[in-house]
């Protein structure tokens, strides 16, 4: 377990972390998920991402894989991939503290004529325990956080270190796929950055398969292979998940929720944030309430 790395952490997050039990750090892309206790089921689509767990257990599904893991080990996501996941062991005496990076492809596009390719695929979500150098970069990168002069020197090197780490990892053929413009996972990314920024509006399947330059079949077949969805579920979940987070964090009304998100009827909203969250969004507003 790298104690060093969580000490480093949990001094930060215990200063910094918002109400929701995220600090963002002063590094590009690195935040610290902290939790006092285990939590509900979230649903969420996350970018591509490594979550290093330093302390509490956590589920993760993805599709139809279930993964749990604990300290000392990490979570790849090597893909815009809809996710469901739950804290399952967190304490006051004894929080959840997980250090998570977002992969940058622009760093991953110079960095892949430097590092070789060791395997030519590799899973897009798996759990990978965290090797020494992997940790040792993080670590060096944490000292940091409160020394923003040497952190403007020193920092970009240290994180180009740690992709360059994850390229070298069991799940490097993957993490190196979203750098290459040209694979299937580059192309797709391509339509999935339209789905998050226009997700309010309807979007064909022909004018997403345009954008990652593909035909209608050869899109659909690689879309679901990479996200383990389908595009219009996909942009289904961004809808539900933006919804629930106006309703929950800003008080935004159902009504008004659903309408913002591009529904055109409350009740077609109303059926599929029960199917997924397993409760109309009236109820899930009002045990939220009650468990602040």
């Amino acid at each position: 377990m790298p104690t060093a790395l969580l000490e480093l952490c949990r001094r930060y997050a215990d200063t910094c972390a918002d109400p929701s039990g995220v600090a963002v750090t002063p590094v590009p892309g690195l935040t610290i998920v902290r939790a006092l206790h285990p939590g509900d089921l979230q649903a969420a689509i996350n970018r591509p991402l490594i979550a290093m767990l330093l302390q509490g257990r956590k589920c993760v599904t993805t599709g139809t894989e279930r993964f749990e893991y604990g300290p000392g080990e990490a979570m790849v996501i090597a893909a815009d991939v809809p996710t469901t996941s739950q804290i399952v062991q967190a304490s006051l005496r004894h929080p959840y503290y997980a250090l998570v990076l977002e992969l940058d492809t622009a760093i991953l596009r110079e960095l892949q004529d430097a590092v070789p390719a060791e395997q030519q695929d590799g899973p897009c979500v798996g759990i990978e325990p965290m090797n020494a150098e992997v940790t040792d970069a993080a670590c060096r990168l944490a000292r940091l956080f409160d020394h923003p002069h040497a952190l403007a020197v020193l920092g970009e090197g240290l994180r180009r270190e740690l992709h360059y780490w994850l390229l070298r990892s069991v799940h490097g053929a993957a993490i190196r796929a979203l750098g290459a413009v040209d694979s299937y996972a580059g192309r797709i990314s391509r339509a999935v950055a339209v789905l998050r920024k226009d997700f309010t509006r309807t979007i064909s399947v022909e004018e997403l398969a345009d954008v990652a330059g593909m035909s209608v079949s050869v899109f659909h077949q690689h879309f679901r292979a990479i996200t383990t969805t389908s595009p219009l579920q996909f942009q289904k979940q961004l809808r539900l998940i933006h919804a629930r987070r106006l309703m929950l964090a800003e008080g935004t009304g159902i009504a008004q929720a659903a309408y913002r998100v591009g529904y055109a009827s409350v009740s077609q909203f109303t059926r599929e944030y029960a199917r997924m969250y397993g409760v109309p969004p009236g109820r899930d507003r009002r045990m939220a309430k009650v468990s602040v």
